[in-house]
This record gives structure tokens, sequence and C-alpha cells, in this order.
């Protein structure tokens, strides 16, 4: 440092100086930042479109994406049998259901002994090596409370040292002895699997599909570090936890589309009964066939499928009556092509769409009164205002919507890449679009951030009562808007695909992001608006789908541009082929994983059944990356230079030094 420090700069170096009183503990911080800086950076994992997959998405954090099974056959090689190494991984994904297993088999206390024995050394072995990148300090806080002192000595012991093998071994034998084996083995496998991913990206869509959202919300809850981008399908959810009817209306009929109801009752206490009782009453004799949920039921016509179809149906209804209120309201929107039930011809037996006439598949509209066509009956008004209270009032729905809003935004820049659910609205030339809201144009980043702070507005208020209403109402357009960013198509055709004979109709045109992503300059465009920087930078999405089966790429725009959904809801993997996507970024570059479909826990607990996962290399790094190299590094790499002036000051007598009293134990 070459000259004196500003009075701003001095001010701050006074407050540093609280907490680094003197030139030896400023000198200690600045060695160990240093330290820190030259350690390889931690592997992030990136997953997208989980939609209600607890089972697979658990698995596939408890071993990794994989990572923990290549660790283990890098250790152990031949030593071991493969037959042991598949033990030994089922051990650390579910480490108290396989104990349970292991003590069954077991019955001699010497055998279970030994079993115990060699478990716990070779998970010893697996510990130190997931645990090699990190600082002392950092892998301290990682461990179980209970053992974290025997588990520090277990991992800085090396066996190979004669004088210490002794030492190792009578810390196991004594924590078998005592009868503490089990609950040691559980506390090392959990502190395997925490410590195998030290940052979590979700790029949206926990929401509709599959059967346990609230089980993953619940997982992520309670996860050590991770960060959510919104997808068009967790905004329907903050809105319908807002109380924005339309978006309760869609969420509750997605879930009866997938046969998924019982998220909705079991998961979020949210009472579906009347609209049962307005689905019998009012469809009673309609066989719904057009509703039929989506799931591998064997009895295509069974009582509770019935029942299922026709509440889908009723509720179906309902949507589209008070998206209408929305759509009249907000005439900017230009979503009028949505208001079809009053395109119904007087025959009840055709739809008039865009000026043509479509037959009807399915013609029966006990609730629909054609002179008011988008009026609700009052058992509807019912029905739909009972939800909003359920909706509003679930204590665990708030809960896990605090989560997301805590733990995500619409869009993140990490490490120079920009993550986003799914697109970025273009014009045909591939510049970015002016989207209108509320009057004013917004594009790009500016866009983003716009949106992100109207679903924030939508959930926890505005500065006025008209701004949060706009808000409130604007939500609803994000899930399926044609210039919302969150989803971008030209249309959801919900109508269509239920009442439409002409299957045609139901196409949904993609916004020009979707066509044009895979050309370089255009993602370099991206990039540049968002200022992700660095020999590393991408744009990564989900939402939709990778057709993997078809031969289509999920690395797109020369290397720029990835795109990690493969199919986690099980409802799409018959048309990617393969079961979802991680992307793997840790020191060494970028690898993606490829997942197959995930049999079931029983199974990997009970075989050692694993999801085979296939590993592609993207990009490698010439060099390996620290922690430097990372926006974390970033951060330390200023503290360090503070600290460097809070030297200068201390040594030119700008700043004086706190003497340490060893009779006070203050300075």
């Amino acid at each position: 440092m070459n000259s004196n420090p500003s009075p701003l700069d001095l001010k701050y170096l006074r407050l540093l100086a609280r907490s680094f009183p003197d030139i030896a503990t400023a000198s200690s911080e600045i060695i160990n930042l240093e330290a820190i800086l030259n350690l390889p950076k931690g592997t992030e994992h990136f997953l997208a479109d989980l939609h209600g997959e607890a089972e697979a998405f658990q698995h596939v954090l408890r071993n990794a994406s994989g990572t923990i099974k290549r660790k283990v056959k890098e250790i152990f090689g031949e030593t071991i049998s493969s037959a042991d190494q598949k033990e030994l991984c089922s051990l650390i994904y579910y480490p108290q259901e396989k104990l349970e297993i292991i003590r069954d088999k077991y019955i001699d206390k010497e055998e279970l002994n030994e079993w115990y024995f060699i478990s716990i050394n070779r998970l010893i072995l697996v510990c130190r090596v997931v645990s090699s990148k990190y600082t002392r300090s950092k892998v301290n806080k990682a461990l179980p409370r209970d053992f974290s002192y025997i588990i520090q000595e277990m991992l800085h012991e090396k066996n190979d040292n004669p004088n210490k093998q002794g030492y190792v071994d009578a810390i196991v034998k004594t924590i078998i002895s005592i009868g503490c084996a089990s609950d040691f083995i559980i506390a090392m496998c959990n502190f395997i699997q925490h410590i195998a991913i030290d940052l979590l990206h979700i790029l949206g869509d926990v929401y509709d599909r599959g059967p346990s959202p609230h089980v993953i919300m619940d997982i992520l809850s309670s996860f050590h570090n991770f960060d959510f981008q919104w997808g068009n399908h967790d905004i329907l959810w903050m809105g319908a936890s807002a109380g924005n009817v339309s978006c309760i209306a869609n969420a509750v009929r997605v879930a009866l589309r997938y046969g998924n109801q019982s998220a909705i009752e079991d998961g979020y206490g949210i009472n579906l009964l009347p609209l049962a009782t307005l689905a019998m009453n009012a469809y009673g004799k309609d066989d719904c066939k057009q509703f039929m949920p989506k799931d591998d039921y064997d009895e295509e016509f069974g009582i509770e499928n019935r029942l299922v179809a026709r509440m889908h149906k009723a509720i179906s209804i309902i949507q589209f009556k008070v998206e209408a209120d929305l759509i009249k309201r907000h005439p900017e929107w230009e979503m009028e092509n949505r208001l079809l039930l009053d395109k119904i011809t007087p025959d009840g037996k055709h739809v008039v769409i865009d000026g043509k006439e479509y037959e009807l598949c399915d013609t029966h509209f006990p609730t629909v009164d054609p002179a008011d066509p988008y009026k609700l009956t009052p058992e509807e008004e019912i029905v739909i205002a009972k939800l909003k209270s359920s909706f509003t009032g679930s204590e665990k729905l708030r809960k896990h919507m605090k989560c997301l809003f805590r733990n995500g935004d619409i869009y993140k820049v990490v490490n120079g890449n920009l993550l986003f659910h799914a697109s970025m609205p273009l014009n045909d030339d591939g510049t970015l679009k002016d989207v209108n809201i509320q009057g004013r144009k917004y594009h790009g980043r500016a866009l983003m951030d716009r949106v992100g702070k109207m679903i924030r507005e939508a959930y926890y208020g505005a500065e006025t009562p008209e701004q949060h209403a706009y808000s409130l109402d604007y939500v609803w357009y994000l899930w399926c808007g044609k210039d919302s960013p969150a989803f971008d198509k030209d249309k959801m055709a919900t109508f269509e695909r239920y009442f439409v004979a002409d299957k045609s109709m139901c196409k949904e045109a993609k916004g020009n992001y979707y066509i044009l992503r895979d050309d370089e300059a255009v993602c370099d465009m991206i990039l540049d608006e968002f200022g992700a920087e660095g020999p590393f930078r991408h744009i990564i999405n989900g939402h939709v789908p990778v057709r993997t089966i078809n031969g289509e790429n999920p690395v797109k725009g020369n290397g720029k541009l990835m795109v990690i959904d493969g199919g986690f809801s099980k409802a799409y993997q018959p048309k990617t082929g393969i079961a979802g996507y991680t992307l793997v970024y840790h020191s060494r570059g970028f690898q993606l994983v490829q997942h197959d479909p995930f049999t079931s826990k029983e199974e990997a607990i009970l075989e050692g059944k694993d999801i085979k996962s296939t590993l592609s290399l993207v990009e490698m790094a010439e060099h390996r990356l620290l922690v430097r190299d990372t926006d974390i590094g970033v951060e330390l790499q200023h503290q360090v230079n503070d600290l460097h002036k809070l030297l200068y000051a201390y040594r030119s007598g700008l700043i004086k030094e706190k003497a340490y009293s060893p009779f006070t134990n203050k300075r």
C-alpha cells in the first residue's frame, strides 16, 4: 500500500480492526484466506424439473449424482469385490435401513462386530477422500455434533503409519464395544452425503405431475446449501398460496390430471371434498373420458378414477371461468384467444377458434350458461372460495413458499453461469424483446428483475394495494403468458387439449429463444446482458425436456448453453428416453450425468441397485479450478486486500494495535 487511505477507507479500517485488533490476528487471517483461495473449488450440482419425483431426487442427492459410487470404485479398485462396493454404496445412501438388514443377517455377535469393524474402516477412507478438498474448519462444521471429535481424529490419522494404526483400531473397537457402532456409521454416512455436494442449484419446477413435491420441499428446507430458480409451475403455486384463484384452479387441475391429488390433500391439508361433491352433482352421469388421470391405473374406469375424472372436469370449467376475469381485466396481455367458452356454437357440438369451426370431443357443459358462459354457478363459487381459504391457510404450504423466496429468485448468476428456468423473450432477429408491464417496457436483465420483484409483491404485498393486486394477477400471466420468461409459448392450449377433436390445435408454438438458443452469438449476447464473465460461462436452463431418445443434444450454442431437463418426471420419460440429468461443475470442469429411471428405494436397499448414470465430459479446464476462480474467491480476495490495508495502517501508525492483557483475557 503506497499511499495513505482516504478518510472513508480509514473509517472502514477502524471497524475492521475490531475483528482483527493487531498485526498478528490480521496476518493470521490473511494466511488462512490465502490458503482457502488455493484449495480446489467445491462441487456444484445442477438439477431441473424434478416435478414431484421425491424418491428419485432423494436418491440422486444421496449418491451425489453417482459421485460417491465413482469415489468408492477409485478408492478400493480391485481390493474389494464389486459386490462389496455395491453394499458399501447402499450403506452410505441408506444407512439406517441397511443396518436393520445387516443386524438381521448376522445373528452371531462376533460376526456382526467384524462387519462393523470392516465397514467403519472403509467409511473412514471414503470420508477422507470426499473431504480432502475442503478446509478443516468447513469439514468440522459439517460433522455430526455427537461424533465430531472422534471423526476428526480418524480423518487426520493415516492408517499407513504403523505407529497410528493401533490408535485408529482401538477407537473403532471401542466404538463397537460400547454399542455405538450403528449410530457412528449413520453419522459417517450422513457426513459423506453432506460433503459430497458443496452447492446445489435447482433450476425450477419442483411442483406438479409427480406425487410428492411437498416431500422434495421438506428435503430442500433442511439442505445445507442450495439456491432455486423459480419455474412456471413453482410460480403457479406461489400465486395459489397468495390467493390467486386462477392459480389455485390450475394447481388443482394439474394434480388431478396426473392423479396426484394426495399431494394437495395429504401433503398440504387442502380439502377437496367440496369439489368432489360438486363433481358428483354436476357430472355424475358424465363418463368424463377426456379427463381420466394420466397414471398407470390397472382399471381404466374404476370408481376412484371416475370420481377423479369428474373432479378434473369440474375444476377445469371453473378454471376457464376465473381466468376469463383476469383476461378481460388485462387486455394488454393479449390473451383474448383463451376465451373459448363463449365460442361454443349454439348446438354445443363445435367451437370457433380464429374464425374456424372445430368439432368438440366432449359436449357436456352442465355448469355453463350460454347466455353468460363465464359466470360461476353458486356451487362453483362455494368450491373456489373454500379452495382459496385452504390454500392461503395451509401452514405447510406457507413454510415451503417462504423457503422458495428465501433461497430463490427468477434467475441467478453464479461462478460465471447464468441460471434461469425457461426462456429469455427475444425478437425474430435475436435481439432482446421489449415486454410491456404496466405501461413500461422491459427487456433482458431489467425484465427479469421486474418479474422477480412482482412475484415477491404478489406474495408479501406492495407499496400500494393497487400494485399488490396487479402483481397478484401477473403471477398467473407468468404461468402461461406468451411473453413470460418462465413460459414463452404462444398459448397454453388447455381447452383444446380437453375438448377439441383436432389434436393439431393442441400445439403450443415456442418463442424465439427456443429457436435461436443454438446460436452461440445469441448466447453470448444474453450472457453479456447479465454480466456473466469468465472462461467457463454458460446459460443453464430446464423447462423443455430434451428428447435424448430422438438424438437431441442437451448442449447447445457451441457449448454456451445447456438444457438439463431430461425427464425426472415419469410422465415425460417415454418422450426423453432417460430419467433426468445432473450437471456437475467441479474443479476439473463440467460433466453431464445422464440418469436411467430409478426403480425403487426398496431395491436400492435390499439389492444394492443404484441409478445407472452415464457420465459425459462437457468441458474440462486446462488447470484445476481453485476457490480463487469462483465468486466466493473474489469476495475472499477483497477481504485479503482489505486486511493488507489494515496491516499498513497498523505499521504506519494510522491505527493503533490493541494490546492483549493476560489478566483480563481482553485487548
